[in-house]
């Protein structure tokens, strides 16, 4: 059911009451008026308001700013739009501070004024929205961050839950777009060392000379540049959580050094004499075939062995294709939320189309895909042209010429026929013992699919 629009107008002179009043009747629903702080307060807990328009200077002991901190601490979601006819840079700020949605001077430009409240009530509506979708994944079971309700992301969900109060070493696997460090957070912010750092390192973002460094820290003088002392990594996390993405780019001897903190739980600063020990969950993630790499001498298979205690994967794209729409259409809210545009929503073609697209990128790839749209299309509604070239010459993954069994049968039959024929020189007896049937089942089937 639609919403209706409800808004407050707070403002001590009447003219400026009434005046707003007549001006926003024909963009909401329902207009209340008050005078002050207390006569506002009193309509706002009874009522249902998604917007307050209200002046900085009100009668009484307090004002318009304080009026924005009580409806931010009772209501943190209603917008509230500050008005004054003393402008300062200080009370603006200040009004920002406290969650103000804008701040307009006097004399009141009514054109300004609904251009502010329609993009007011846009944003309380797309906050409602995701809202509303966050408690259907919670009731689906989802974990909080992760957007996904089919099958192979519940048995994620349910994996998580089960390793995550655990000190268990985890491995994540999958594609790049994935979402594996949304995994590893899940990990964090369900165990008991929720409260610790979560630290995430890209080993494939740093250079082999740095590495050392970034993981156990240098002491000062240790080496060309090194003017301080800088903890690593592993001192960060301590008590937390430590998330080293794309491990398999790691080179043999940090490979070496990492197993050594895995086995003894101790390492040392490079360049320093103290032994200091680790208390961090290792959490490991990469895009790569982990154990066939430790087939060919790439990886160390007994670091992998240390890694590997619990393995999660993560499903591709294109693996769970009924999150499609659900993911679509919460990147869609969350960016016109984010860049303060309109709500968008995608046609029924559209939505097919993605649907049916094999998303290389994965969700990271649809992801900037939604971006994109909600940033260069002005329309409400995405249609299959507003989508990128690439996107629209994909061939749909749903439509790869998908045959019913007795088509896809008879094809078969006639490429294999053909190809016999060629290469017995079309000796129809040779053919046929090629396809392992009799003759007269080769003149029978090339008669029926009409191959002369």
């Amino acid at each position: 059911m639609e919403r209706r629009f409800q808004v407050l107008v707070v403002d001590d002179e009447p003219n400026i009451r009434s005046g707003l009043a007549k001006g926003l009747v024909k963009i909401v629903d329902k207009i209340e008026t008050a005078s002050d702080v207390n006569e506002a307060l009193d309509k706002f807990e009874s009522g249902d308001f998604q917007l307050v328009i209200a002046d900085v200077r009100l009668p009484g002991d307090r004002d318009g700013l304080d009026l924005l901190t009580l409806i931010r601490q009772h209501k943190p979601d209603t917008s509230v739009i500050v008005i004054t006819a003393h402008g300062t840079v200080e009370t603006a700020v200040d009004a920002m501070r406290r969650g103000a949605f804008d701040f307009i001077t006097k004399p009141v430009d009514l054109d300004l004024i609904r251009e502010q409240v329609t993009k007011a009530l846009e944003h309380y509506r797309l906050q409602s929205e995701n809202r509303e979708l966050k408690g259907r994944l919670a009731n689906a079971g989802a974990i909080s961050g992760i957007i996904g309700n089919c099958s192979a992301m519940r048995d994620v969900y349910q994996q998580v839950r089960q390793v995550a109060t655990t000190d268990a070493t985890v491995l994540i696997q999958g594609e790049s777009g994935t979402g594996k460090e949304l995994i590893a957070r899940a990990l964090h912010d369900l165990s008991t060392r929720s409260a610790n750092p979560f630290i995430a390192v890209n080993l494939g973002a740093l250079p082999e000379t740095l590495l050392e460094s970034e993981l156990f820290g240098h002491e000062k003088g240790s080496f060309t540049g090194a003017a301080r002392q800088k903890p690593g990594c592993f001192e960060q996390a301590f008590g937390g959580t430590l998330f080293l993405d794309e491990i398999t780019e790691i080179p043999p001897k940090s490979q070496i050094d990492l197993l050594r903190v895995l086995e003894t739980g101790e390492f040392s600063r490079v360049g320093g004499e103290e032994t200091m020990q680790s208390d961090a969950r290792i959490i490991s993630a990469t895009n790569k075939d982990i154990g066939e790499m430790t087939q060919d001498g790439s990886f160390r298979d007994d670091l992998y062995y240390r890694l590997n205690i619990v393995p999660i994967r993560v499903p591709s794209l294109r693996e769970r294709r009924e999150d499609i729409p659900l993911l679509a259409d919460h990147f869609l809210t969350y960016f016109c939320l984010r860049h303060q545009r309109p709500p968008k929503q995608l046609s029924d073609d559209t939505m097919q189309m993605l649907a049916s697209v094999n998303w290389p990128g994965n969700v990271r790839q649809l992801r900037n895909l939604m971006e994109r749209l909600v940033v260069t299309i002005s329309g409400s509604t995405i249609e299959v042209n507003h989508l990128p070239k690439e996107i629209q010459q994909v061939t749909p993954a749903g439509n790869v010429q998908v045959k019913s069994l007795v088509e896809a049968t008879e094809k078969a039959e006639i490429d294999a026929i053909t190809a016999a024929l060629g290469v017995c020189d079309y000796h129809r007896e040779r053919a046929a013992k090629m396809l392992g049937v009799s003759v007269r089942t080769l003149h029978y089937k090339m008669s029926r699919h009409g191959l002369h």
